[in-house]
């Protein structure tokens, strides 16, 4: 009660004793995706050596303080659901959904008949695990995100029990 009592007379705040008043807390916010994708595990000792897809679920966190702003439309948001919503389905979804994701060491004889069947073919440099595509993933984003916000993590589901995640912090 004391510091409403304090606070309540006509007391004159300094810039920083307001800033600490009202400290924004780091919040994260999460959103999910969702594409169907195939690979192929390059020489591969198992099924997944063969062409297959999985109906992928993609989870992005962010971190980052909320707008202080009042009577911005944005005030309170780390970051509009809608803007995470159009940076995630640019950059990934849109890329990844129905498309074929091969590693850059398949022989070029198989990727020239590959390319005769789809137009939705992705050579990447590394083999297409979860491990590595949630790691492709955090590359692709981070590049797109605002400054003032960071990406935290990223899971990727490749099936309903198995997934891959991807930390900021662990990746430092």
């Amino acid at each position: 009660m004391a510091i409403f009592k304090r606070f309540s007379q006509k007391t004159v705040l300094s810039q920083i004793e307001k800033e600490q008043l009202f400290i924004m807390p780091k919040i994260r916010v999460t959103k999910r995706f969702h594409f169907e994708m195939a690979h192929t595990l390059f020489e591969y000792d198992g099924l997944c050596r063969n062409i297959h897809g999985h109906s992928y679920n993609l989870e992005v966190t962010l971190i980052g303080e909320p707008r202080r702003q009042p009577g911005h439309p944005k005030d309170g948001m780390v970051l509009d659901f809608a803007d995470l919503k159009n940076i995630v389905k640019t950059q990934v979804v849109n890329r990844f959904d129905h498309a074929f994701m091969v590693n850059s060491l398949v022989p070029e004889k198989q990727i020239e008949l590959l390319k005769k069947t789809t137009n939705r073919l992705i050579i990447v440099d590394f083999q297409p695990t979860s491990e590595n595509i949630v790691t492709y993933i955090a590359k692709i984003l981070q590049q797109h995100l605002p400054s003032d916000v960071s990406l935290f993590s990223i899971r990727l589901y490749e099936t309903v029990t198995s997934f891959a995640e991807w930390f900021a912090s662990d990746n430092e």
